[in-house]
């Protein structure tokens, strides 16, 4: 399994400040949870690769 570089799976550069990587991981993380898509193996997927 490739590991991919943490700024290219939040989709932020690799300047972007501390508080920018917060606000977008946890945006992303709400939007790909479980709980949020139960049914969903994609978002399951790209929830376990946000949280990595």
């Amino acid at each position: 399994m490739n590991k991919r570089d943490h700024y290219e799976v939040l989709g932020v550069g690799k300047g972007a400040s501390e508080k920018e990587i917060k606000r977008t991981y946890r945006r992303l993380a709400r939007k790909h949870h479980p709980d949020v898509n139960p049914n969903s193996k994609s978002a399951e997927a790209k929830f376990k690769e946000i949280t990595e």
